[in-house]
Parts: C-alpha cells; sequence; structure tokens
C-alpha cells in the first residue's frame, strides 16, 4: 500500500464506459479519493460505497472526487454500477486490477481500503484491511479531507 506523504503514480484504471482515467489528469485540480472494494459480490463493501454515495456533494464541496475501484473486469463493475444506480464513477484496472498497482495484495481475500491524493499527487490518506467490515476508514478519511482544507 502506498504510504503517506508519497507520490502516486501515474496509474491508468478504466471507467465502466471504456474511458481510460489517468490520476495525472487530476493534478492541479482536484483531490481523488479511491475506494478499493474486495469485490462487487461483497454485501459490506456496497455498503460503505452507498456512504460514500450519500457523502459524495460535501466531498465535492471540499474538492474532492469519489472513485470506486473493483477488481473485476470492465463488463462485471459497468453491470454492477448500472443496478445500484451509482452515480460514482466505477474504475477497474486495464493492466491487472487496480487494487494490484496499489499495493492491495489477494491473500485469503481481496484486501480492501481507501486512498486519499491531493492535488498534487501526494497520499494524504492510505487504509488497507483484509477484512471488509474494517476497511472503509471513515473517520480517517474525513480527518484528511479537512486537513486538506487548511492546506488549501
Amino acid at each position: 500500500m502506498l504510504e503517506i506523504g508519497s507520490t502516486v503514480p501515474d496509474v491508468a484504471l478504466e471507467d465502466t464506459t471504456g474511458q481510460v482515467v489517468r490520476l495525472s489528469e487530476f493534478r492541479g485540480t482536484a483531490s481523488v479519493l479511491i475506494y478499493f472494494m474486495r469485490s462487487t459480490t461483497c454485501p459490506v463493501c456496497t455498503g460503505h460505497v452507498k456512504d460514500l454515495a450519500a457523502r459524495s456533494g460535501e466531498l465535492a464541496a471540499a474538492g474532492v472526487r469519489v472513485l470506486v475501484a473493483v477488481p473485476e473486469g470492465r463488463a462485471e463493475a459497468k453491470a454492477w454500477r448500472a443496478k445500484r444506480g451509482l452515480s460514482l464513477r466505477v474504475v477497474s484496472g486495464r493492466d491487472g486490477t487496480p487494487h494490484e498497482a496499489f499495493g492491495l495484495t489477494k491473500k485469503m481475500l481481496q484486501q480492501s481500503g481507501s486512498v486519499l491524493i491531493d492535488r498534487d499527487g501526494v497520499v494524504r490518506h492510505a487504509h488497507a484491511a483484509t477484512m471488509p467490515t474494517s476497511a472503509y476508514d471513515k473517520k480517517g478519511i474525513a480527518k484528511a479531507v479537512e486537513e486538506l482544507a487548511r492546506v488549501r
């Protein structure tokens, strides 16, 4: 997992429409919060995404764009997003999974978690967990977003 204070590599992801999403496209314009789901079949992860969707207006007001990363391919991601009527942008990997690109390994279960990247491409929050019940660090994310506001 990336360390707080490190610079994020320019990872190329793909959204559910097939559009390439490069992390460098957000530099200088917006911070990015990426939530990594264990899988689209994980009900706990889906609950975390529902909370992020409910908070998306608050996050957008703080200059934070939200991406939901899934380990499955684009077709599965697209079907999952449509079934839930999500407005959040859902991404999968172009070469391997987004999880692999960020150092979230698959042990017995796929690790999940979150990364908050500031406008300069610096990691301000990083959290990973093997169990999905502890993968969504809501308080840690909120604290990191507050700190972004102070730095602006």
